[in-house]
């Protein structure tokens, strides 16, 4: 059995961006989205209109958020599935603070209040059972990522009650060879990147709505368990001439399991 998997940062809705903003983008996400058929993706940014809006152009998937008492201001690292093929069995949010359980809590200099969302999901037809988790960390401060990535760590470590095979995606605002990705790598040396396994060059992942971005790097990462064997995994860069889906590619990963 294949199981797709996507990870978009949809860049949050801003009519400054003008031509960028989201209504005049959205239809060519909700496209790549109908394209790729991911079973389970996670997003980055947007608010909870916004959110909302998404989930109605990609009619085949819900927006898990049961869990969840949004603030109208905060921006929200998503889980959406598709309900014919993946049941949630728990799913919940950790602030990344040093108090995760309070609702909008900051910590570790970050610029913004930044969480973790995560789900313990079966999937439907072979009853594989999986931990998924997305994430957003500071964009400004390499040391606020570090505290940042512990949390979700412990999170992990804290609900991921049955050990199941882990699926961790997100912006992670650094390439997979600095502090996070070592972070990682020391307390779950169970993940892989099928970036690295399946030899693909690197590539910068935030193109700033213009297809092209030399000085960026590939902030944007799917790490699973090595239970798993990577098929294929890109960057997703279709646009229309002049418009993107959003400032940063999708990834998307395609894993037999």
């Amino acid at each position: 059995m294949n199981l797709r998997i996507g990870s978009s940062n949809i860049r949050f809705e801003n009519p400054a961006d003008g031509p960028n903003d989201w209504p005049l983008r959205r239809g060519l996400w909700a496209q790549m989205i109908h394209d790729f058929e991911p079973w389970i993706f996670g997003t980055q940014e947007g608010r909870e209109l916004q959110l909302r809006n998404a989930a109605s152009l990609i009619p085949k998937y819900k927006l898990l958020d049961q869990h969840r008492e949004w603030i109208d201001e905060r921006m929200y690292p998503c889980i959406f599935y598709r309900a014919d093929v993946v049941s949630i069995l728990r799913c919940g949010d950790a602030w990344l603070s040093q108090t995760p359980d309070v609702a909008g809590s900051k910590s570790f200099s970050s610029a913004f209040p930044r969480l973790c969302t995560w789900a313990q999901v079966e999937l439907i037809e072979s009853k594989q059972r999986l931990f998924f988790i997305n994430t957003h960390l500071d964009h400004v401060k390499a040391q606020t990522r570090k505290e940042q990535i512990q949390v979700v760590i412990d999170t992990i470590k804290k609900e991921n009650l049955n050990n199941d095979p882990v699926i961790l995606t997100g912006d992670f605002n650094e390439s997979p060879t600095e502090d996070v990705r070592l972070k990682i790598n020391q307390q779950l040396d169970q993940l892989i990147d099928p970036w690295f396994v399946l030899k693909k060059e690197e590539e910068t992942s935030h193109h700033k709505f213009c297809g092209h971005n030399p000085e960026g790097a590939r902030i944007d990462w799917i790490l699973v368990d090595q239970k798993f064997t990577p098929i294929n995994i890109e960057l997703d860069k279709r646009n229309d001439g002049h418009t993107w889906p959003s400032d940063h590619y999708m990834v998307q990963l395609t894993l037999k399991i």
